[in-house]
């Protein structure tokens, strides 16, 4: 929602009306019953913290209730504050809770100031607030009381109160201080959306944010305070979050001092109370008593075929989240420690797995999903002493959510044995193993399953003893094999081999055979154990390879040949470098910098002659792409332009004329061009360009690019018309015209590479050929391109 500034501000227009007029009446009127009903609420919200003092004397003292009144009265007067003020001291040594905390934190803080007013006065505010808050009808009212009595004293402007749903839903609750519109387009935030609020979640001190600009998350407000700092601290009783409170400031946020960021948790905390359902009574007594959510959790759990705990939080004297309950556990359940169900059942968490609060930091995620309501889940999560004193290796599939009040914890623990078991199973499945034991002494063979399918045999047939194995394989395999059966069998040694295997439906499988001895204690040989593999994609790989590698290495000849010839056609048209191009009181070079990379060779051109009018041509150009179709386009636009040349027509109209060959005569290749004609006798440059950069003027010291003229790159258009200028240039000028190769990045815009080179060519060296060189040196291009450079410096 974005800010709307009116013309016709109503308060500016009452504020502009004579007071003696019927409309300025009304308005005092309606300003004097504004200001007549804040003071009145200020009143009763001070008479209700008086009264509350008066009844703690009344106990204290033993006294009645007038009697009370006169002994705050003349207390006051003796500690020299307010009877308000003095109420609330008195409430605060009474209730010791966190308001009382806060302002005890503030007095010390402001003690050396000597500043105890500031304190009284944040102390009376918050008890103020959590009066209001307390007799509000709704959370709406709630934040109206927080805003006006405990945050514009602190410089906040808006506050917004939201309810944190049991999804991971954000719903706003309440709020003050933001528009209307505002609030209700921010009235539900759904799950995982990143929001300031959502932030507030992630830890129990919540977020500060200097200014809402520098966070990058969208917030209710965001366009009131943009620049503004930002605060979104969880709201929670009991171990469990119910929602947030979120408080906005107008400009950045400061650093705050200690005694703030307490005052702002305990108004959270006040916010808590408001938005949190009935929890259970705190207390060590471990009550047989059942939560409606805890009962229809105990008979989803009891559905499950996993096994399942129902946790309910338990509390302790101060209301605070100490252990959780186990409130059922369902008939799959199986401890890991092997305790029987009724022994688990009944008991606090932390009791019944001590551990579970250090290695696996399991209480840790049960009480995280207890409070944020976001659900947990983990595969194989390790649950090594879980239980003290008992030694445990177990891993679990773990799931923990939150319904109501009440908390269902999942886990699934594995049986090491037959996990290991199964993923042998898979292991030789997917690697195509299968392995074999024959005793020699009975003849017993033994396969499994994986083997039989290898074979090509139904496992009903009888296994295929070693001996036996040339008379399955390849004829040409015969000697490997006899080589590997003498190793195993004679020498006594472990042994492998690969050979054909010609199964029974006519295919061949290549296979690789591992074998070892299994000697007694006499060293006579008993069995023979091992495993054959599937290696027949393995082996069609390498004859894939091997034919790849041969058709590559053809092909890399083959492209180191076209760039070789590329590279020669480009060097003969352009060469690196060149003898510089001299007239009466004109000095021309050109330099040529190819592509670092032979496969980038490019069409970048350039040109620098002079014509029968005795005019100059300049020229520079590059052709977009690389590779032989680039170098040889940039053959046929040189010359053309060359030959067009000498016609004697201008700048725009040889532009003309190139783009009707680039479009027509080089099969749709585009390219840029900077063309130029210098008049020697009136020291003037006529130019035009085609997409291209400008030239580049060095005078007295300074570098600046031509004014820029309007002109399309060549090629894009059938036709196209292209702009002039004239340049009058002077003595000791320098004129740099050069393709983007010299300042093209990858990481920074144009403007800010072309900014770099106005800085280096600031700086002229003695020569033209030095300072071109000094250029190409000093480029930071980083793109790999070819550079094409033309200068031209005046006696």
């Amino acid at each position: 929602m974005s800010e709307h500034t009116h013309d016709g501000d109503p308060s500016t227009e009452v504020a502009n009306v004579p007071r003696e007029s019927p409309v300025g009446r009304l308005a005092a009127t309606v300003e004097r019953l504004s200001r007549e009903v804040s003071r009145a609420q200020a009143e009763a919200e001070g008479r209700a913290l008086i009264e509350l003092a008066k009844g703690i004397l009344v106990e204290r003292l033993g006294c009645g209730p007038a009697q009370a009144a006169r002994q705050l009265t003349e207390l006051a007067e003796q500690s020299q504050v307010s009877p308000l003020e003095f109420a609330v001291d008195v409430i605060n040594q009474a209730a010791r809770d966190r308001m009382s905390e806060v302002a005890e934190a503030f007095l010390a803080a402001t003690a050396a100031a000597a500043d105890e007013q500031a304190a009284e006065s944040a102390a009376v505010r918050l008890r103020a607030a959590e009066s209001g808050a307390l007799a509000a009808d709704d959370t709406q009212a709630v934040a109206d009381a927080l805003l006006q009595q405990a945050l514009l004293p602190l410089g906040a402007v808006a506050v917004a109160i939201w309810a944190a749903g049991s999804d991971g839903s954000l719903t706003l609750a309440g709020s003050a201080g933001f528009s209307p519109a505002e609030a209700a387009r921010w009235r539900y935030v759904p799950p995982d959306v990143a929001t300031v609020a959502r932030s507030g979640l992630t830890g129990p001190d919540g977020q500060w944010f200097m200014s809402l600009a520098d966070t990058g998350l969208p917030s209710v407000g965001r366009h009131q305070y943009p620049h503004g700092g930002r605060v979104a601290v969880p709201a929670g009783t009991g171990g469990r979050v119910h929602g947030v409170l979120e408080i906005a400031w107008p400009v950045p946020l400061a650093p705050q001092p200690p005694q703030v960021v307490r005052q702002v948790e305990a108004l959270a905390e006040l916010c808590a109370h408001t938005l949190e359902t009935r929890m259970p009574a705190p207390g060590a007594g471990l009550e047989p008593r059942v939560l409606p959510d805890a009962a229809e959790l105990m008979d989803l759990a009891d559905g499950l075929h996993d096994p399942a705990l129902v946790l309910v939080p338990h509390l302790d004297d101060s209301g605070n989240l100490a252990d959780f309950l186990i409130q059922h556990v369902n008939d799959r359940f199986l401890d890991p420690a092997g305790r029987p169900r009724a022994v688990v059942n009944g008991t606090l968490l932390l009791q019944a797995y001590p551990m579970a609060a250090g290695e696996s930091e399991l209480f840790q995620r049960v009480e995280r999903v207890y409070a944020t309501g976001e659900p947990f889940r983990a595969r194989r999560m390790n649950l090594t002493a879980l239980v003290d004193q008992v030694p445990l290796s177990a891993v679990a599939d773990i799931s923990i959510s939150r319904h109501g009040n009440a908390v269902l914890l999942i886990w699934r623990i594995e049986d090491e044995t037959a996990r290991l078991a199964s993923l042998l199973q898979h292991a030789q499945r997917l690697g195509r193993i299968g392995g074999f034991e024959e005793n020699l002494l009975t003849g017993e063979i033994t396969w499994n399953g994986q083997l039989f399918d290898l074979y090509g045999r139904p496992e009903t047939s009888t296994p295929v003893p070693l001996e036996q194995l040339p008379a399955h394989a390849h004829p040409d395999d015969a000697v490997t094999i006899g080589r590997f059966l003498r190793t195993v069998m004679h020498h006594r040694r472990p042994a492998s081999a690969a050979f054909r295997l010609a199964r029974p439906d006519g295919v061949t499988r290549h296979i690789r055979v591992v074998a070892e001895p299994v000697l007694d204690t006499d060293d006579r040989l008993l069995m023979v154990r091992g495993a054959c593999q599937d290696i027949s994609a393995q082996h069609w790989t390498e004859v894939a390879l091997a034919a790849t590698r041969d058709q590559l290495a053809h092909t890399e000849q083959q492209a180191s040949e076209r760039d070789r010839l590329t590279l020669q056609l480009q060097h003969a048209i352009m060469p690196p470098a060149q003898a510089p191009l001299k007239m009466d009181g004109l000095q021309v070079a050109v330099r040529y910098r190819p592509a670092e990379t032979e496969q980038l060779v490019g069409g970048d051109w350039y040109d620098a002659v002079v014509l029968p009018n005795r005019l100059v041509l300049l020229c520079v150009g590059d052709v977009a792409g690389h590779g032989i179709e680039a170098a040889t386009t940039m053959v046929v636009l040189r010359n053309a332009l060359r030959g067009l040349a000498v016609t004697g027509a201008g700048p725009g109209q040889l532009l003309s004329w190139l783009n009707i060959v680039a479009h027509h005569l080089t099969g749709g290749v585009t390219a840029t061009a900077v063309c130029g004609l210098y008049d020697p006798s009136r020291r003037t440059l006529r130019w035009a360009r085609a997409g291209h950069l400008p030239p580049v003027l060095v005078r007295d010291g300074s570098a600046a690019p031509l004014p820029l003229v309007k002109g399309i790159l060549l090629g894009a258009v059938p036709e196209a018309r292209y702009e002039e200028a004239e340049t009058q240039l002077a003595a000791d000028d320098t004129l740099l015209m050069y393709t983007d190769g010299l300042v093209e990045r990858r990481d920074r815009s144009v403007e800010e590479s072309l900014t770099q080179l106005l800085t280096t060519v600031r700086t002229a060296p003695t020569t033209l050929d030095q300072q071109l060189d000094r250029l190409l040196t000093y480029s930071r291009s980083d793109t790999d391109d070819d550079t094409c450079l033309v200068g031209v410096r005046l006696g």
